[in-house]
């Protein structure tokens, strides 16, 4: 049994219904609203054969079918030629990013917000691989006489503290002064360049040389272990979809998006290509065998990487969120280079 040009036709009308609809279709239905000139009789027969090739599945007996992951991916791979999202949505996407701060943390915070808007769907935005968060304030606070803790807080939303030793002569005012100098001096700084700069610093502040040692100890110490921001949008507005009305399944998927390391490791799972779609099964997440992952690499000035993932029911509009994500994806690289970013592979 051949897959001919009928079926095609009658599986994608099939696919259309359900994402607008979530309720299984039926042959009348088909027959109805898409003007197929074909009797019911005739669907009812190639839709029997779709699901024979693995395409349709029967929830009930007496109900109509429901596409399988199998015919999303052929849906997404060969019925879809590509769309646009319209252009009012693509001037207030324009609008949004316009003067918009460079701090990477607002960044891909605001990308994740515009891109679940538009879906209406949960986007995750990542920060290209290998950035290190940029120091934006430092803070040391004295705990006993011969104690500091210091606060290092970043543009990625990370706060670090540990505790060191400090002069006995060193009061509150002071170390307030010193938490002033350390930071008009670092910040923009990721902890492995703040690290490079503190030899020189304690030879310009002598007096202060063991102080400022100890903090750059801390630096050294949490370098390594900053992982990147994950910036998440709309996690609710899956929970507005029929898939999610069961409590554990709604539950299941909440704890995931809480697991931000893990979530990072899904989305990140791109490979080489600029863009990426696992549906239900292919996403080998338990949690997501009723989603698909769409996800598209956007690229900042120094060449790296960062992705952005929009996960939705397998009954997704694809077409409406590839063109969102390509149009995200363009203006993140646009943002965050000095290049335009034409070289974004385009849809249309």
């Amino acid at each position: 049994m051949a897959m001919d040009e009928r079926k095609f036709r009658i599986l994608q009308a099939i696919i259309d219904d359900y994402i607008l609809t979530a309720v299984p279709v039926g042959s009348r239905t088909i027959s109805k609203k898409y003007g197929m000139s074909l009797s019911s009789a005739t669907i009812r027969n190639e839709m029997s054969d779709l699901e024979e090739l693995g395409y349709l599945d029967q929830p009930h007996v007496s109900a109509g079918r429901v596409p399988s992951a199998k015919a999303y991916r052929l849906y997404v791979d060969q019925l879809l030629q590509g769309g646009r999202i319209s252009q009012d949505d693509e001037q207030q996407v324009r609008a949004h990013f316009a003067g918009r701060t460079r701090q990477m943390e607002d960044v891909i915070d605001h990308a994740a917000q515009v891109l679940s808007s538009l879906t209406k769907y949960t986007a995750v935005v990542l920060p290209p691989t290998g950035t290190q968060p940029k120091i934006r304030n430092i803070q040391l606070v004295s705990v006993a006489d011969n104690a500091a803790l210091v606060v290092i807080v970043t543009d990625a939303g990370v706060v670090r503290d540990s505790v060191i030793r400090v002069s006995e002569e060193l009061d509150s005012d002071a170390l307030y002064s010193i938490s002033r100098s350390l930071t008009a001096e670092l910040t923009g700084c990721s902890l492995t360049e703040a690290v490079e700069r503190i030899p020189q610093m304690m030879q310009r502040m002598s007096e202060q040389a063991q102080l400022i040692e100890g903090v750059g100890a801390v630096m050294h110490e949490h370098g390594e272990d900053i992982r990147p921001h994950v910036a998440i949008g709309g996690t609710a507005n899956m929970l507005s979809y029929p898939e999610y009305s069961d409590m554990e399944k709604a539950r299941s998927f909440l704890s995931l998006m809480e697991t931000r390391d893990r979530l990072a490791d899904i989305i990140s799972q791109s490979g080489e290509m600029s863009f990426t779609v696992r549906i239900g099964p292919e996403t080998g997440v338990p949690e997501m065998e009723d989603c698909s992952i769409v996800t598209m690499t956007y690229t900042a000035g120094n060449g790296q990487q960062g992705t952005i993932g929009v996960i939705g029911p397998t009954r997704m509009q694809y077409s409406r969120v590839l063109a969102a994500v390509n149009m995200i994806g363009r203006q993140l690289t646009q943002l965050l280079s000095d290049a335009p970013g034409e070289d974004i592979p385009r849809l249309e």
